[in-house]
């Protein structure tokens, strides 16, 4: 009986974007290859349809949530819970749709090796960049 593989909980374009800090490479990385986010518990992966239940950050002072998104599982800070899945800019463009005005910030990364920073309207416009694109239509806002 053949050994069942893990998964590869890592996006190498994504880390390469976030060690250049280049946003534009960054965006590229989102709109192409998966990211790694931090779930509240385990995917049942009986059922596909089920919505994950994506972790966030609640700052204390303010309330305000902080997405956490990662190049490699093997960056997500040990004090996160232990799961996590592996998404594409359009699932990423839906939940800041969903879920952006709750959000004050994203952040890649956040306990290294090169951290960054956005807010979810930034995220939202540059994974929108592709949105009109594949049909010939210049995407809203360019």
């Amino acid at each position: 009986m053949a050994k069942k593989q893990k998964p590869d909980f890592s996006s190498p374009v994504l880390a390469d974007a976030l060690e250049k800090q280049d946003m534009a490479a960054v965006a590229f990385a989102l709109r192409h290859h998966p990211v790694v986010v931090p779930l509240a518990s385990a995917v049942d992966r009986d059922k596909p349809t089920t919505t994950p239940d994506v972790w966030m950050y609640r700052q204390p002072e303010t309330a305000r949530l902080a997405l956490l998104l990662f190049s490699d599982a093997r960056n997500k800070p040990e004090a996160l819970p232990p799961f996590v899945g592996l998404y594409d800019g359009e699932w990423l463009a839906a939940f800041l749709r969903t879920y952006g005005d709750d959000i004050e910030s994203v952040f890649f990364d956040i306990a290294g090796p090169n951290a960054m920073q956005a807010t979810p309207a930034e995220l939202q416009r540059v994974l929108a960049l592709d949105a009109g694109a594949e049909d010939g239509q210049p995407a809203a806002g360019a």
